[in-house]
């Protein structure tokens, strides 16, 4: 059976050629490649059984376990389709997911059950198509009975698999075959970014180049490579249900490597580089200050008790990294490759910064290529490539998703034609440098306008965190009876520390231009963010708004 540059066919050939090579670990769970491979083939057999199919939809509303990557594997194998679910969902976010993805089954840790009976007793239509519900144990006993009489069919999961076979008998796949990943962005709703199995592999997978001199493969059959080179080990520290952390998790298995995850539904950062020590873990990857902040915090009270000396790369992907967070790890690690890479839901991975550059500004920078660039919109509303020096919206073609599941309308907005190829307009403001290279800025929709002048709070947020008192920080427009908005600063400090407007200001004046400046200063006990590393924005602003009344 001919073999695609799909992600079931890959894994399904690296399981072959490292069969006893260890694959997963999640606390005290160990599974080698066979293993993983045979119980996410039993599963497959289940939902098949369950009459899920092709094309259908499968929910993963699980804390990280080792379940997660064997239901992502079995969906593929049938050529199904996992849905990311945030953990935190509730109520009408939950029903939402349920009805917007189209899901036919759920997989769940069975600390959701309560959440889920209250979306079945809404008697929604969606439950005339999602029909299967399959329990992952943990600390909770809620009985699934109520599911199963509902007319439901719900099962724990180690059941549901005791019986199925742990053969591969399934048909020939594709690399047309649909990843799809829910992004909750920074405004509205999730929405679920449509990838090919092909594009994801080769935008946010580097096509399993990582790990071998040869770069990314050529053929599917290439990636049995990984069986004449050393196992490294490497762990994801954000929830599975964040794209960065799925991705990884990928890279990872595909690369024949061993992946460890973080089984704690709660950060417990000396616990972790406890973790890291016992597991002689190579890799960490990290999304952004939200860990990066607490790992460091924990470091500096363990670190004389634990053998890191494996550790040889940190790695950070999905949200801001500050320069000052990657000097701390390189002061701890001098020995270690530090990364920040720069990508989104939609885009893959743009490209890495690993501070070899230093600009002016901006949170950082990488090459041009064929295949990024920096778009600038015109008058009529079409767009074209940038001149060098112009600023615009780094974006992306070549290997790039086919559109967002269920919305034409965002679709047609975010991939546009410019010069007879589609473009994926990623949001992030970027400058086109004269040697060629792109200067990303950040989110364009964050931007702050203050009297004419464009200021992105991403680049404010690293310079306030160059000051030694600053732990973390966010900023946010506030209402400026003159300028129209000003920038407003929310900050946590380190301990012991204090800090006023005018002292914070004197220190960022060396980094950033004075109009940049906050104006206004707020110190939260602890800035405020998603499980998933995102910024909290709202809160911010609600803390801001309440400081000048």
């Amino acid at each position: 059976m001919k073999k695609h540059f799909n992600i079931a066919d890959l894994f399904e050939l690296v399981a072959g050629a490292v069969p006893e090579r260890e694959a997963l670990v999640c606390g005290d769970k160990r599974l080698t490649f066979n293993e993983l491979d045979e119980r996410s083939n039993r599963f497959a057999h289940y939902l098949q059984q369950q009459g899920v199919g092709a094309g259908d939809h499968v929910g993963l509303y699980l804390y990280n376990c080792n379940e997660y990557i064997e239901a992502m594997f079995a969906c593929f194998k049938l050529r199904a389709v996992p849905i990311n679910i945030n953990y935190r969902y509730v109520g009408a976010e939950l029903s939402y997911i349920f009805d917007n993805a189209q899901l036919k089954a759920v997989v769940h840790h069975r600390e959701f059950v309560p959440v889920i009976e209250g979306v079945v007793e809404t008697k929604h239509p969606i439950f005339e198509r999602l029909k299967t519900f399959v329990a992952v144990n943990d600390a909770f006993d809620h009985s699934l009975d109520g599911l199963n009489n509902a007319g439901l069919t719900a099962i724990e999961h180690e059941s549901s698999i005791e019986s199925m076979s742990p053969e591969h008998d399934f048909g020939e796949r594709s690399g047309d075959d649909l990843f799809i990943l829910y992004t909750g962005g920074t405004t509205g709703m999730p929405k679920g970014v449509m990838w090919p199995h092909e594009a994801v592999f080769f935008a946010a997978m580097n096509g399993a180049g990582h790990f071998h001199p040869d770069g990314p493969l050529k053929t599917p059959e290439e990636i049995v490579r990984c069986k004449d080179t050393d196992a490294l080990r490497g762990i994801s520290l954000a929830p599975l249900m964040h794209g960065a952390s799925w991705w990884y998790s990928c890279i990872q298995l595909l690369g024949g490597n061993t992946l460890v995850l973080d089984s704690n539904h709660k950060m417990d950062s000396e616990q972790i580089w406890r973790t890291i020590a016992a597991e002689k873990v190579n890799m960490i990857q990290i999304v952004g200050d939200a860990m990066a902040i607490p790992l460091l915090e924990g470091l500096a009270n363990v670190k004389d008790e634990l053998d890191l000396s494996n550790l040889f790369s940190v790695g950070s992907g999905g949200a801001v990294f500050s320069e000052s967070k990657q000097r701390a790890f390189k002061e701890n690690f001098p020995n270690c490759f530090v990364t920040n890479n720069f990508g989104s839901s939609e885009s893959g991975q743009m490209g890495t910064d690993n501070g070899s550059k230093k600009t002016a500004s901006g949170l950082g920078n990488f090459p041009r290529s064929e295949v990024m660039d920096v778009l600038v919109e015109q008058e009529d509303g079409s767009y074209r490539h940038a001149e060098k020096g112009e600023t615009g919206i780094v974006s992306r073609s070549g290997y790039i998703p086919v559109g967002y599941y269920n919305d034409p309308e965002k679709t047609a907005k975010t991939f546009i034609p410019v010069d007879g190829k589609t473009w994926l307009l990623s949001g992030d403001a970027a400058l086109l440098e004269e040697d060629d290279t792109i200067t990303i800025f950040g989110r364009g929709s964050n931007c702050i306008n203050s009297g004419g002048e464009k200021i992105f709070p991403e680049e404010v947020e690293q310079a306030l965190k160059e000051n030694p008192a600053v732990c973390d920080a966010l900023v946010v427009a506030t209402p400026h009876e003159r300028w129209g908005s000003q920038v407003s600063a929310v900050v946590s400090l380190n301990e012991g520390q204090s800090l006023t407007l005018e002292s914070l200001q004197d220190h960022a004046r060396k980094l950033i231009s004075s109009y940049k400046l906050p104006r206004l200063l707020c110190v939260a006990d602890e800035i405020q963010r998603s499980a998933s590393g995102k910024p909290d924005y709202k809160w911010a602003l609600d803390l801001a708004l309440k400081e000048i009344g």
